[in-house]
């Protein structure tokens, strides 16, 4: 995406695979092939946590009645031991994990109310439990705040149903969930950096790129190193900041490789300006 290049922003590019750089200091990595292209990290991280009918202001800017957390469902469906977590399990620690302190003072992707999902794991059994036949059953649930950048961890008890551990971290970046991919490719498309990423997709199918739901998406967390990226972009890492890889469904690649999205600030960068 040089000038002698920059026909478009975006330029599209044949195959399953690209070497892309995951940081300032231009580490290379391979794109995913086609047939994964949707899948990304963070599980089922679309979802949102909590109950989300109100957010005190509606998208329209209409008010609307103040968010309430939902009461953990019934146990429902149970694994044993090391069995993955089912998904009534999922469902009941992610409402757990989340209380009406929590839910009302972080914020999602969005900007609603409500920490971001990221993940929700099997937790592993404590040290001095490691050797127990039937240890406790515990999930980690991780959360991002971006209303302050701070990953939260929860783990949950899954037999009591209670929060039995709490932890707080800035500067950790997981991969970015779903959501998050989809929320980022919202803010490139409504850029004017976007234009290229449009103007390419345009050519390879002759519509106009308007939603992320046209789009095969995945992403990496990008990291900034002194020096080496525009000053808009220094803050990423502690920002969470997210280069996209996008493709043209059932289609070619669009390289954006050049172009961050700094989801906690809300705003694009260009890499090669």
């Amino acid at each position: 995406m040089r000038d002698t290049v920059r026909r478009h922003l975006g330029k599209v590019v044949a195959g399953t695979a690209i070497a892309v750089a995951s940081t300032a200091a231009m580490i290379a990595i391979t794109l995913p092939g086609s047939a994964g292209a949707d899948e990304t990290g963070g599980g089922n991280a679309g979802s949102q946590t909590g109950q989300q009918a109100g957010q005190g202001q509606g998208q329209d800017g209409a008010a609307v009645a103040p968010g309430v957390v939902e009461q953990a469902p019934a146990e429902g469906d149970k694994g044993t031991g090391s069995d993955p977590l089912t998904d009534d399990e999922i469902q009941r620690v992610e409402q757990i994990a989340v209380n009406q302190q929590l839910f009302n003072a972080s914020e999602d992707v969005e900007g609603e109310r409500g920490p971001q999902r990221l993940s929700v794991d099997l937790a592993e059994p404590e040290a001095d439990q490691a050797d127990a036949t039937d240890p406790p059953r515990r999930a980690d649930v991780t959360f991002y705040d971006y209303r302050d950048d701070t990953l939260v961890t929860k783990t949950v008890d899954l037999d009591t149903g209670k929060v039995v551990q709490t932890g707080e971290q800035r500067g950790v970046q997981p991969p970015p969930s779903r959501a998050e991919n989809i929320e980022a490719a919202a803010l490139l498309i409504a850029d004017p950096l976007g234009a290229g990423l449009k103007a390419d997709y345009k050519d390879a199918i002759g519509k106009e790129l308007t939603s992320p739901d046209q789009l095969s998406l995945s992403g990496g967390i990008y990291r900034a190193t002194e020096g080496a990226q525009p000053a808009a972009l220094d803050k990423c890492g502690e920002h969470r900041c997210v280069r996209l890889f996008t493709k043209v469904k059932n289609g070619s690649w669009i390289d954006t490789r050049n172009l961050v999205i700094d989801l906690s600030a809300r705003k694009v960068a260009d890499l090669g300006r």
